[in-house]
């Protein structure tokens, strides 16, 4: 199975909708994709990721299916008095964490540190990885100790259009990366298409291979890498 994951246009946040700008992005996208072979279109619930994937799923005559789970993601404060500064802006804690603290560089240990531990964001990061396991399944693909194994062969592409945020999460939970390095040093703007492989081997695992990462050539006015709600 391949899957393709497209980040939303450059969006009018307060309107949940991508900007003329966006458009001119997403219709550049669906121009990229044509000539996937792609089988099922999913996006996010939020206005901004459907809109970015209809030009898409209307070249390819496919309907958008929703994936809940998969909406942007809030941070902040998860207990009373936690004060996590930056209000608990997850890409900066993680640029914090990893430059001023090089003991969490590689650890699971990130996720123990007050500033994510008590972090709303965690709860996004664990339903999405819960989830998304779920969907993937589907797919025949099924993850056991960390690790996917296919239990029914799957030739499909499939295209994904979410958000800076739950699809960091993806990415972190599929790769077994830790979350505040795919937020640091993985990141994408709008409209990027990153491509993950998720061939098995001759045992039947499967080792998801990102071949691609926030491709943006086929964008208009790039512009610069931006995380908010």
């Amino acid at each position: 199975m391949k899957l393709i994951f497209v980040r939303h246009g450059e969006p009018d946040y307060r309107n949940d909708c991508i900007t003329e700008n966006g458009v001119l992005q997403a219709k550049a996208t669906a121009l990229r994709l044509q000539d996937e072979k792609i089988t099922a279109i999913y996006s996010s619930p939020m206005g901004r990721a459907k809109q970015t994937a209809s030009y898409t799923a209307e070249d390819h005559g496919l309907p958008i299916q929703v994936l809940d789970y998969m909406h942007e993601i809030d941070w902040g404060d998860k207990v009373e008095g936690a004060n996590i500064p930056w209000r608990g802006h997850p890409w900066m804690l993680s640029d914090w964490i990893l430059s001023e603290h090089p003991e969490y560089v590689g650890s699971e240990k990130w996720a123990e540190h007050p500033y994510f531990r008590d972090n709303i964001c965690m709860d996004y990061y664990r339903m999405i990885s819960e989830q998304f396991d779920e969907f993937l399944k589907g797919y025949g693909l099924v993850r056991k100790d960390g690790l996917y194994f296919c239990e029914t062969p799957c030739d499909e592409t499939i295209a994904l259009f979410a958000h800076g945020g739950s699809g960091g999460c993806m990415f972190a939970h599929v790769l077994n990366l830790p979350l505040p390095f795919t937020f640091s040093q993985l990141p994408y703007g709008f409209c990027s298409v990153s491509v993950f492989d998720f061939s098995p081997k001759q045992n039947g695992m499967v080792l998801p291979r990102l071949e691609l990462l926030n491709d943006m050539r086929h964008v208009p006015e790039i512009g610069k890498l931006r995380f908010e709600k």
